[in-house]
């Protein structure tokens, strides 16, 4: 028989990782707590299970709780969570990217078993994770005897699990955001600067698409230094410089970030030439 589940926090994150849990069979969903009654309800249908609250007091005791809340909120959560219930024995985890299972301290302390699984996905679209959440890879840390139950549940559900260090956890995120949110921002620099030569956005897209499709390919495949090409690979410096001075009169914060991706690439042309000497 499945354990347990409340769910508190019922966002993106919360929702979508509802939805597999219950539609799988991993936990039984249970209780679903958020800020306001109509938002619980909200989260509960598109979950298709757990009964909606918006009052910590009335959680029922459960075998497993999930807190899906904003980074910013897990210790007050958790210290909350921990003189409104006897949790002696529970697992609790979040899901947090950026925070290690310390947050939840004041549960660790109060005797429940405590940790972190974070799911490496973009939840935009919390319908589409929940229907593609096969192979998801998910990091995670914490107490032993929380993970020995978390584990098997998350494989269940078709995560791929990574184990981390929690003292590593900022990092960790960090490397996400360079994977993801900084190379949204690169790549608008690219199409900006596009359109800045007279290219009409949409043409912009199509032209930046195959390249940035085809080097991330390259990166995956080869390693970074590997995939590295251009005038900074190649050493074309005058290039380079060139291209700063235009890039900065055109805009001077696109420029500051040229220069900074320069700098860094310098690095990378030097471990690729390392490897290939």
């Amino acid at each position: 028989m499945a354990a347990t589940l409340n769910l508190i926090g019922a966002g993106h994150v919360g929702r979508a990782l509802g939805r597999v849990f219950a539609a799988r069979g991993v936990f039984a969903v249970q209780d679903v707590l958020t800020r306001s009654l109509s938002s619980a309800q909200t989260a509960a249908a598109f979950i298709g299970a757990g009964r909606a609250l918006d009052d910590i007091a009335a959680l029922r005791p459960a075998g497993v709780w999930m807190l899906a809340v904003s980074d910013d909120r897990i210790g007050s959560i958790a210290a909350a969570l921990a003189r409104a219930h006897d949790l002696r024995g529970a697992v609790v985890f979040h899901c947090s990217g950026a925070k290690a299972s310390g947050e939840l301290a004041p549960l660790r302390a109060a005797g429940a078993l405590v940790a972190s699984v974070h799911p490496v996905r973009s939840f935009a679209d919390p319908a589409g994770v929940a229907a593609a959440f096969e192979g998801t890879f998910c990091g995670v840390e914490g107490d032993e005897a929380a993970l020995a139950q978390l584990v098997p549940s998350f494989e269940a559900a078709g995560a791929r699990i990574v184990r981390i260090d929690a003292a590593a956890k900022t990092v960790y995120h960090a490397a996400a955001v360079f994977a993801s949110n900084y190379l949204v921002t690169v790549l608008d620099a690219a199409l900006r600067a596009y359109q800045a030569a007279g290219i009409p956005e949409p043409v912009a897209r199509e032209l930046a698409g195959p390249l940035a499709g085809e080097t991330l390919a390259n990166v995956l495949r080869l390693g970074a230094a590997g995939a590295l090409s251009g005038p900074i690979a190649r050493g074309d410096d005058d290039t380079v410089a060139r291209q700063q001075a235009a890039v900065t009169a055109w805009d001077g914060a696109t420029g500051a970030l040229y220069a900074a991706l320069a700098e860094a690439t310098r690095g990378l042309a030097q471990r690729k030439h390392g490897g290939e000497s």
